[in-house]
C-alpha cells in the first residue's frame, strides 16, 4: 500500500513516527542485553594485578594417566585444581591420596555427574553433599569449591550452590582434551585463551592430556604466567561478576 503525504504537519507526524520506531529498536536491544548481564553467572577468570593462572582437571572417567599428569605439574611447580565425581573418587582413593599428597587442590563435581539444571535446589544441595563424603577429608580438600557437571547452569543451579557457601567455578579456556585433539591443538586453543586470572580446564582419563601438559605448562611459563590452586585465585568476598563471569575485587 502506497501513503501520499499531502501537508507539512503530516510530513511532520510522519518523521516523527519513523524517528520514534528506529530509535526503539536501541533501547530494546540494550534492555535485553541488561537483562542477559543480570544472569546468575559462575566464575570464569579472575581481574588480578599479578599472572597467576589455574590449572584445573575433571575427573569423571579414567585415572590410567594421573601419574604423568602428577609428574607432569610437579616439574613445573603447578598445583592445581581437580574436580571429582564422587564415584570417580570412590573407584580412585589411592589417586585421590596421590594428588593431596603432591599439593593439590580437590573440590566436588557432583557425585555422579547429573545434570544439575534437571534437579530442585534441594536435589542439588543433597547431590553436592553426597560428593563430598564419597571425597572424604584428605589433603587439599577445598570443600567451598564445586564445578557443575558439563557446565550445565541456570540461575536456580547458581543459586542452590551459592546458598551451600560453595563457589561455583566455570573456566574460560578450554583444551577441549576430551574430544582427543592432539597435544599441539591443545596447546594452540589454550595459548589462544589464556589471561592473566585464567582458569584452564583438562580432563583426566583422556587420549592426549598427559603427553600435551608438559609443553603447554612451558609455553605458559614462558609467556610469563605463573599457577596456583583455584582456591587462591579467587576472591572470596567483597566481589562483583561481569557479564562474561569475570570475577572483580570491590574497591
Amino acid at each position: 500500500m502506497k501513503i501520499f503525504v499531502t501537508d507539512k504537519y503530516t510530513v511532520m507526524t510522519a518523521a516523527l513516527v519513523t524517528a520514534l520506531i528506529i530509535a526503539a529498536v536501541p533501547l530494546s536491544r540494550l534492555a535485553v542485553e541488561t537483562a542477559s548481564s543480570d544472569r546468575e553467572l559462575p566464575i570464569y577468570s579472575v581481574d588480578r594485578p599479578d599472572s597467576m593462572i589455574s590449572v584445573t582437571f575433571d575427573c569423571a572417567w579414567g585415572a590410567e594417566d594421573a601419574d604423568a599428569i602428577i609428574a607432569a605439574l610437579a616439574e613445573h611447580n603447578c598445583r592445581a585444581t581437580f574436580f571429582v565425581l564422587g564415584t570417580w573418587a570412590e573407584k580412585y582413593p589411592d589417586v585421590i591420596k596421590k594428588l593431596g599428597d603432591a599439593g593439590h587442590e580437590i573440590a566436588g563435581h557432583s557425585y555422579d555427574h547429573t545434570y544439575y539444571t534437571q534437579l530442585s535446589p534441594e536435589e542439588i544441595a543433597a547431590d553436592m553433599d553426597k560428593c563430598d563424603a564419597a571425597i572424604g577429608q584428605v589433603p587439599g580438600r577445598a570443600a567451598d569449591l564445586f564445578r557443575v557437571p558439563a557446565g550445565d547452569y541456570n540461575d536456580s543451579v547458581i543459586n542452590a550452590v551459592q546458598s551451600s557457601g560453595r563457589h561455583c567455578i566455570q573456566w574460560d579456556a578450554d583444551s577441549l582434551d576430551y574430544r582427543d585433539l592432539t597435544p599441539a591443538q591443545m596447546e594452540e586453543r589454550i595459548m589462544s585463551k589464556v589471561q592473566k586470572g585464567s582458569i584452564l580446564l583438562f580432563h583426566m582419563g583422556t587420549k592426549n592430556t598427559a603427553a600435551a601438559l608438559p609443553d603447554i605448562l612451558t609455553r605458559l611459563e614462558k609467556e610469563g604466567y605463573t599457577f596456583c590452586p583455584v582456591g587462591e585465585l579467587i576472591y572470596r568476598d567483597g566481589y562483583t561478576i561481569d557479564h562474561t563471569g569475570r570475577q572483580f575485587a570491590m574497591k
